[in-house]
């Protein structure tokens, strides 16, 4: 069988590698890598939820909507412009809102990595990825309810 490359995946594929990834790095203590690998599952899983909505309200195409996800850059921006607007006035406004703290706190400790060149220690890793599976599966369940997150194989 032949491993399907990074670029064919599926954003749901996308986000259950980078989340084999991750515990693969925490387990290896490697607690700051593992923080990023969190941080870009859960951006992958925003992307998920705003490509659910253009396609189910719109006939934009994938190149516009891929723009749109570049230029909401990040986390916060795509919470901020576009999944919080796209879902103001609709039921899942409510379940959106509450994420918005959950992914500036995720984006604070991922850019802080990547921009400021800190490390993270274990009580700080297990809480970022505690923080990236509650709002990786809490966006994802809008679309599908049974979506899981797997860890890696030990």
């Amino acid at each position: 069988m032949v491993k399907k490359s990074y670029e064919e995946r599926t954003d749901l594929e996308r986000i259950q590698s980078q989340w084999r990834k991750l515990t693969g790095l925490h387990s290896r203590e490697e607690w700051s890598a593992a923080i990023v690998r969190a941080a870009t599952a859960a951006e992958i899983a925003a992307n998920y939820a705003i490509r659910n909505e253009f396609k189910a309200r719109s006939k934009f195409d994938e190149k516009f909507v891929n723009d749109q996800l570049r230029w909401a850059n990040g986390i916060a921006g795509k919470i901020d412009r576009l999944l919080l607007p796209l879902f103001d006035g609709r039921k899942q406004h409510k379940i959106v809102q509450p994420l918005k703290a959950v992914a500036e706190k995720i984006n604070k400790d991922c850019n802080a990595i990547i921009h400021q060149g800190e490390f993270r220690d274990e009580e700080e890793a297990s809480a970022v990825i505690a923080q990236a599976k509650l709002f990786i599966e809490t966006l994802v369940h809008i679309y599908d309810p049974k979506f899981a997150l797997k860890n890696a194989k030990r």
